[in-house]
């Protein structure tokens, strides 16, 4: 081997090193984020299901990502994606308007955020965004007839690269899409093709979250099932013992 191939090797082997301690980092960071006595106890309770850690890592997120979540509800990713990225990245909550969003501001009062729906599909500058996530939304908006604006707001803010992690209830491939997911529940192709028609190019998904006892054929939909119980204290049991909704987790690249 000579001088230079012997130099090119070294430097490649500490180059991997590196790198390897940096995804190390990352993961601490991480991890820490996740274990914080600061979260609330009931969104503690769903990491068994909700696999934060393992979600997060497939969608890529790095601690100096500039990320928006839309429409966080109770804000479950919230309380973990903020302190990941408060170091290095930024986090931006586009929240759906009127009472939501202010509930949202009063629990996380230091978090940025922005309005998404009702005519206003903006959620940052255009191609600043190197990360968006979506969980369980987008049978909200296939029920209002705003999913294609929604995608078309996500694609315009992401930078060329980057990511779209998208988690909803999966409904069963076999039975044909209600286009208003009146039931929570979407086919993984149906939701492929229209996150493609928007731009999008897909990357892959990930069965983490998959639930096989779930046949989604629910009395009140994917509501029936846990954490919501629509049916409140009739057959809990029963429901419970289903436990939370088959999710399909996809992953999406803005070319």
């Amino acid at each position: 081997m000579t001088s230079i191939a012997r130099l090119l090797a070294g430097t490649a082997a500490l180059m991997s090193v590196a790198t390897a301690a940096l995804a190390q980092s990352d993961d601490n960071a991480l991890q820490q984020a996740i274990a914080s006595p600061a979260r609330s106890a009931a969104f503690i309770a769903r990491d068994p299901v909700r696999h934060p850690a393992e979600e997060l890592r497939f969608f890529g997120v790095k601690p100096d990502a500039k990320l928006v979540e839309i429409w966080p509800g109770g804000g479950y990713w919230t309380e973990i994606l903020m302190p990941y990225l408060r170091g290095h990245g930024h986090y931006v909550a586009a929240l759906p308007p009127g009472k939501q969003a202010a509930s949202f501001r009063t629990r996380f009062p230091k978090a940025e955020t922005t309005e998404l729906g009702d005519s206003h599909y903006t959620i940052a500058p255009r191609g600043s965004a190197d990360v968006v996530v979506t969980f369980r939304n987008l049978h909200d908006w296939m029920a209002t007839n705003e999913a294609s604006q929604m995608l078309a707001a996500f694609f315009v803010a992401l930078k060329p690269g980057g990511v779209l992690g998208v988690e909803d209830h999966r409904a069963r491939p076999d039975r044909p899409q209600d286009p208003h997911a009146v039931s929570g529940y979407v086919r993984q192709d149906y939701a492929i093709a229209l996150v493609q028609q928007a731009g999008f190019v897909f990357v892959g998904s990930s069965e983490i979250n998959a639930n096989p006892k779930d046949t989604t054929d629910w009395p009140k939909g994917v509501w029936t099932l846990p954490p919501t119980f629509a049916l409140g204290e009739k057959d809990h049991a029963r429901y419970a013992a289903v436990g939370e909704a088959d999710n399909f987790v996809l992953l999406f690249r803005k070319p």
